[in-house]
């Protein structure tokens, strides 16, 4: 689409008073990959906001400019450091500068390379960092001061496990005759046939294993039932002399996870509840290591029977060695949390 047209655009949004940020994502949406940025629609935004009429570019005379100055340094940082992720072509729009011009400022003088953004769970607030910091110094303090030991905490989660599995993309791999054409593997749709299961651990292995029966969703009152519940009778019947005194119970801050009536079903019953960080998939066992461990080694299931089989069967074929070591690697990623100040840290983990 043409520049012009694009502004157009922007200019008949704005006139009927929709936001700048609305204008963005209409465009977003509707040119994937190839709507402009958020800064170049702000500019035209402005202008149309400080009474521009005209939609074309003001004539720049003479040739783009082509000195490497201080002045031009600085222009070109100021437009990146607004848009980190501008192109070319809009830095050369907003400054005037001819493109070889601008390659030697950014690589030369800015000393600046563009990387693929990285994938992060959620985009942490100073708050956040914070959080995440000092509940993990807290936790930290209490292992090395021997008041907690790590084979006294009992940690889980839920997730969701398809019955139909599509694997990675090489494991989808196949051999085809010359000329023939690759075979297709269909996407897992939102309505595939799924369950959701929760699985408990500690140092030494599985301690329960729950699913969602058909129809049912997750809420405080079905984790207290369907989970917990269980959780500590299976805990009682392998503990029968002090049940789940003196163990550590943790898990994350879904919403059915903290509510009162759960924090106060598991106080009742004896357990220390140990302190999440919030927005932190990174600091729980069950998400940076057992549910990919299980997925990863899945088939295909018809039923919720042979789905339920198979799951047990890998989480308890799994050493104790393995348990043990995830535990160990907790702390570890406690420690890295610290010394990164609360941002996440999953790139720096070889």
């Amino acid at each position: 689409m043409k520049s012009e047209n694009l502004r157009f655009y922007i200019q008949v949004r704005f006139r009927l008073g929709i936001a700048l940020k609305e204008i963005f994502k209409e465009l977003k949406v509707a040119l994937p990959g190839n709507a402009p940025s958020l800064s170049t629609v702000t500019r035209w935004f402005n202008k149309f906001k400080g009474g521009v009429e005209d939609l074309k570019d003001q004539n720049r005379p003479g040739r783009p400019i082509t000195e490497t100055t201080p002045v031009n340094i600085e222009r070109v940082r100021t437009v990146i450091e607004s848009d980190p992720w501008c192109t070319f072509d809009e830095i050369e729009a907003e400054t005037s500068l001819s493109r070889g011009t601008i390659q030697s400022i950014i690589h030369d003088h800015l000393k600046l390379r563009k990387l693929t953004s990285r994938w992060v769970p959620h985009q942490l607030t100073d708050k956040n960092r914070e959080d995440r910091v000092r509940m993990c110094q807290e936790n930290l303090a209490k292992f090395k001061e021997n008041k907690w030991r790590l084979s006294d905490v009992v940690t889980g989660d839920e997730s969701w496990f398809y019955h139909r599995q599509i694997g990675k993309k090489q494991s989808n791999s196949s051999w085809v005759e010359e000329g023939e054409k690759a075979r297709t593997v269909a996407r897992i749709g939102r309505f595939e046939p799924k369950t959701m299961f929760t699985i408990f651990f500690k140092t030494s292995g599985v301690v329960h294993i729950s699913h969602l029966k058909s129809g049912e969703t997750i809420n405080h009152q079905t984790y207290i039932n369907n989970c917990i519940r269980p959780l500590v009778n299976t805990i009682n019947e392998q503990r029968p002399q002090c049940g789940v005194k003196n163990l550590k119970f943790h898990h994350d801050n879904a919403r059915p996870h903290v509510h009162s009536s759960v924090k106060t079903y598991l106080e009742l019953q004896g357990f220390i509840i140990m302190d999440h960080p919030p927005y932190s998939p990174d600091l729980a066992p069950s998400d940076f290591w057992l549910f990919n461990y299980i997925k990863q080694r899945l088939s295909n299931h018809t039923s919720l029977d042979s789905l339920n089989l198979q799951i047990t069967g890998i989480v308890s074929s799994i050493p104790v060695q393995e348990y043990q070591k995830t535990f160990q690697k907790w702390l570890e990623r406690m420690e890295c949390c610290v010394k990164n100040n609360g941002h996440y840290f999953e790139h720096l983990i070889k």
